[in-house]
């Protein structure tokens, strides 16, 4: 009989302390909760707000805007900026125009990956002709060439390094295999055109078949689907403020945030890539 008692009163302290760790527990999750919520962060959705970057990143990164009314700052242009032609790797799968050209070495693995799509399917007679300018060269261009020709300096994108002009060795772009391919296919690889015929009254620039920009996925799909050009996505992002969409099996969301707002959100864990509009916020791109 002693036993049997001593066996009830040990599963009794058992059943207390099991209960009591389970409080306990229970306790230590929702203050683990309550802090991550306090900070910002959600143990839903994995995210966390972070102060703004500094306000320089409103001129930095692949979407930012360049045309006659936004200019380039100087926090703007490429860092990895090289001379094309003295890179063996970076020269695979074209030509260049001449010697002198210079790009965003990032820019150019892109569009290497890009031709090589094409060299599959038998376009294969791909040249650049221009890159990057500085803002000397922009001037000189400007002042020999005039503003039907060329846009003052700061104002062209070629002063970003982010921009190039896409030729054919075989005829002229409008008519070309390469050309028609791009145009087709070009948003795959992150780039667009970025003055189409039909839009020359939103861009202010005539048609230029042979002006591709870099602007990454997945906003050239979106851009290509709905058949925006860049000055038309910029609203399209600050009107909307959050898209998703999905990119050949790919999920991502696109966010809006004004500068104003001094706060982002971005994955805890996550590939996430934030970069300024050159107008008045910050675009954060989280691939899911």
């Amino acid at each position: 009989m002693k036993k049997w008692g001593f066996f009830l009163f040990i599963v009794v302290l058992l059943g207390y302390a099991i209960f009591g760790a389970k409080e306990y527990l229970q306790q230590k999750l929702e203050d683990f909760d309550g802090k991550y919520e306090n900070q910002g962060m959600s143990s839903i959705n994995n995210s966390k707000t972070i102060e703004i970057v500094p306000q320089d990143q409103l001129y930095q990164g692949d979407l930012i805007l360049v045309n006659k009314d936004y200019p380039v700052h100087q926090e703007g242009v490429k860092s990895d900026i090289v001379n094309v032609s003295d890179h063996a790797d970076l020269m695979q799968g074209y030509v260049l125009l001449d010697q002198h050209i210079r790009l965003s070495t990032y820019v150019v693995q892109k569009f290497q990956k890009m031709i090589e799509a094409a060299g599959k399917e038998g376009v294969n007679h791909f040249m650049i002709s221009s890159g990057y300018r500085n803002s000397e060269e922009q001037d000189k261009l400007y002042q020999e060439k005039g503003a039907d020709y060329a846009l003052p300096a700061g104002y062209s994108e070629h002063n970003l390094g982010l921009s190039l002009d896409i030729g054919s060795t075989q005829s002229e772009m409008s008519k070309a295999p390469e050309g028609s391919w791009l145009q087709k296919n070009a948003w795959k690889y992150g780039f667009v055109l970025r003055y189409p015929k039909d839009k020359t009254d939103i861009t202010g620039i005539q048609f230029e078949p042979w002006h591709f920009r870099y602007v990454g996925l997945p906003h050239s799909a979106i851009m290509q689907e709905n058949k925006l050009v860049l000055e038309q996505y910029m609203d399209y992002i600050r009107e909307n403020k959050s898209i998703s969409t999905v990119v050949e099996g790919e999920a991502y969301n696109v966010s809006y945030y004004p500068i104003s707002q001094n706060i982002i959100k971005v994955p805890e864990n996550g590939q996430y890539e934030i970069s300024g509009n050159n107008i008045d916020g910050v675009i954060v791109t989280v691939q899911k």
